[in-house]
């Protein structure tokens, strides 16, 4: 596969989404549509293939076991990691939550996090008892490093923050961000679920800590993530739940437990998933994620300057987010907005997009989102406009 000229070579691989024949998909960041190839690896997976994995002894169930760990060690090398530092989880939720339930605090009772995190990167702080300071975004909507770093202090256990924004698409200096929170003897955590689909990551060079990412925003299965973590950090994590899989020892009076990353993996793991996971990463890969980039910035330049020809519209973030345009439209809810874009067959994401203390901070309730992936082309664009156009009419 092949999209390094933008837009048109998109039709590439359209074909390959059978869910989005006729239909204008641009939601990505919220799921990706599957290319053939993992729905097929998902289907064998659970057909032919099928067994359990890690304990069997017969020959269906090492062949799984080795798929199973084949596609741990895809993830790891999809960005820079170590297999031995690979958690699967169901997705970047649980890995977060882990993170938060379970990094040793040292004494230190707080996280710093930004503006503009999903709920899923503020919530499991606050449950875990962390005391949170929000940094501030730039005029562009990218989070302020400079506030960062005259905040970050050595009361900070954590520093927590998107690679990739879901509803700005702006992307952090990640590289930056370590420093400042090694500055003060913190470890970063980075949510990358809307970096990982977008562009290449390689945690080595970024100098982060922790790195959490969801399968189904990779064009893979929901229900599958991963949590990478630096190896000197997973062994001194307590195991977070138990159950099979994760123990050394079990007796009435003691259990001890499995190294990394088993010991994080309690009972029967997400078999297929994890074989789907693999398919959609070999298939991310064969195209490219520099070219995916390159493809989906294209896009996301041409959208802007499209929407900047209609009357009313407020455009969110900078100018050059990884993918994804959340815009506003004078007098019209974007619930409205994406109703009516629906009837034209063309699928936006609308609301607070789990991030509503972005939008207090944006003074809106709500945005509509459109969001890019492999598959999409100018026609989903040009079917945006005509459908805003539509809406524009009706509310007058």
């Amino acid at each position: 596969m092949n999209i390094a000229t933008p837009i048109k070579s998109a039709l590439a691989v359209r074909d390959q989404f059978p869910a989005i024949a006729g239909w204008h998909y641009l939601d990505s960041a919220a799921t990706a549509q599957k290319p053939q190839a993992v729905i097929d690896a998902i289907a064998n997976a659970y057909g032919r293939d099928y067994a359990t994995v890690h304990r069997g002894v017969y020959e269906r169930s090492a062949s799984m076991t080795q798929s199973f760990e084949a596609a741990r060690a895809a993830t790891a090398a999809l960005i820079g990691g170590a297999e031995s530092e690979i958690v699967f989880t169901r997705g970047a939720t649980e890995a977060i939550n882990l993170v938060a339930q379970r990094h040793p605090k040292g004494g230190r009772s707080r996280v710093l996090l930004s503006a503009l995190e999903h709920h899923s990167n503020i919530v499991p702080w606050q449950i875990a008892g962390y005391e949170i300071d929000v940094v501030p975004l730039t005029h562009y909507g990218q989070i302020d490093l400079d506030a960062a770093e005259r905040m970050a202090s050595e009361d900070h256990a954590i520093v927590a923050f998107a690679h990739v924004s879901n509803v700005l698409g702006s992307i952090l200096d990640a590289k930056r961000a370590a420093e400042i929170a090694h500055g003060v003897g913190a470890k970063l955590l980075l949510d990358g679920c809307q970096a990982v689909p977008r562009l290449p990551v390689d945690v080595g060079s970024i100098n982060c800590d922790y790195y959490a990412f969801s399968g189904h925003k990779l064009y893979g299965p929901t229900g599958i993530g991963a949590l990478w973590g630096r190896a000197g950090l997973l062994d001194a994590m307590p195991p977070w739940q138990g159950g099979g899989a994760m123990i050394d020892r079990v007796t009435f009076e003691k259990t001890t437990y499995l190294p990394a990353p088993a010991r994080f993996e309690a009972g029967t793991p997400h078999i297929v998933g994890a074989i789907g996971l693999h398919a959609a990463i070999d298939w991310t890969q064969a195209i490219g994620l520099d070219a995916l980039h390159a493809h989906e910035s294209s896009l996301v330049t041409e959208c802007r300057d499209a929407l900047r020809e209609i009357d009313g519209i407020t455009l969110f973030g900078p100018e050059d987010s990884a993918g994804i345009v959340s815009f506003a439209l004078d007098g019209v809810h974007p619930h409205d907005i994406g109703t009516i874009l629906d009837d034209e067959s063309v699928a936006v994401r609308a609301g607070h997009h789990c991030a509503q203390p972005l939008m207090e901070r944006l003074g809106v309730v709500a945005t509509a989102r459109a969001s890019f992936a492999a598959h999409s082309d100018s026609s989903d664009i040009e079917a945006l406009v005509r459908g805003l156009d539509k809406v524009k009419r009706i509310f007058g």
